[in-house]
């Protein structure tokens, strides 16, 4: 009897511990044979809508004078046009991009939710609540607006976290509350709106869409800054990332400190979506198809969290290339109005497929 009770522990144990060593060797297997192609694609792809974007508008640089201007040399008027108009506006799209792509693809793999994205669970609509009641009630401007957008997007999120606190934090749980909130914020913007003038609400016009139109060479210093810090963590919650995808259980069994792992993902997703917002406002749904683009287009990456990144570059150049050029003669739209064209079919769609199946793809 003891030695078959010795036994049956053994097999047991051995049971575990292959459960360990597959799950560990499941998560080590994350990049598919294709994904640095499409990595390659996706990043020719962003250098050329940010070659386009800077050469073209009302005055058009061939390439050759182009490349010259961009290595010190062409004419003074060359200069200003990209050096000091266009450039700063694709190398913001460029880093906002980064930043709201790792958001999405963070808070989706967490969560293990499609929907849930920054600006589907109210992360930046308590950013552009706290940047349009700063504007339109007590006046601020500038740096003040921004640094308003970045604590609302924080404690928006902090009160969600609380919120969907039970003993753990649920996923689904976290989603909805996320969604709740959201709709307040809508509410509480259009509230807000309806109180200001017409020049007031067409500047908070920016912060419920988002638009790159106002790029400086000093927002790209923070959003360079930022995500220099903010990147390292990225990688370095990227393995407890892969080992949270697995189940709680099995990231236990492998040593990660679930709940701690899980609040610190998502402080530096807030980040990350906090400090875009407050340069550029929401953009609409970047953040949100950005992560299931990438990850079909790997075909078998858990994570993509480059490739999320790449397509949310991607998106956001194209977005404003569009808004600038080709949506309406003589005027421009913010960038976000094209996001949120391109987003919201793909949210029909989901919550169309979710109904349908019974649960996201």
């Amino acid at each position: 009897m003891l030695k078959r009770g010795v036994a049956g522990g053994a097999g047991r144990a051995g049971d575990v511990s292959g459960d360990v060593q597959s799950a560990t060797a499941a998560s080590r297997s994350q990049m598919s044979p294709r994904t640095p192609r499409i990595i390659i694609g996706l990043a020719v792809a962003a250098v050329v809508l940010a070659l386009v974007s800077i050469a073209v508008g009302a005055y058009t640089l061939s390439l050759p004078d182009l490349l010259a201007t961009l290595f010190g040399r062409g004419t003074s008027s060359d200069r200003f046009i990209v050096l000091t108009l266009r450039l700063p506006r694709v190398l913001l799209a460029i880093l906002v991009g980064v930043a709201f792509g790792l958001a999405g693809a963070l808070f989706q793999s967490l969560l293990r939710n499609a929907l849930a994205s920054p600006d589907i669970i109210g992360i930046s609509g308590g950013a552009s609540v706290a940047a349009v009641l700063s504007l339109l009630i007590f006046g601020a401007t500038g740096l003040a607006v921004s640094l308003s957008a970045l604590v609302g997007a924080l404690v928006v999120a902090f009160a969600i976290y609380l919120l969907s606190w039970r003993s753990g934090m649920n996923g689904m749980r976290f989603v909805l509350i996320g969604v709740g909130i959201a709709f307040m914020a809508q509410a509480v913007l259009g509230y807000l709106i309806t109180r200001g003038d017409v020049r007031d609400a067409q500047q908070a016009l920016v912060w419920m869409v988002g638009g790159l139109g106002g790029a400086s060479w000093g927002d790209i210093l923070i959003m360079a800054v930022s995500l220099v810090i903010l990147l390292p963590a990225v990688a370095l919650l990227a393995a407890k990332l892969r080992m949270l995808q697995l189940g709680d259980d099995l990231a236990a069994g492998l040593g990660v400190a679930v709940q701690r792992s899980r609040l610190a993902l998502i402080m530096v997703a807030v980040a990350l979506v906090a400090i875009a917002t407050a340069l550029v406002g929401p953009l609409a749904f970047v953040a949100f198809v950005s992560a299931p683009i990438a990850r079909r287009m790997v075909a078998g990456g858990r994570l993509a969290l480059l490739p999320s990144a790449l397509v949310a570059i991607v998106l956001v150049l194209g977005a404003d290339f569009v808004a600038q050029h080709l949506i309406a003669t003589g005027t421009q739209v913010p960038a976000g109005i094209v996001t949120g064209l391109i987003g919201a079919p793909y949210l029909l769609w989901l919550i169309s497929t979710t109904n349908r199946e019974g649960h996201t793809s």
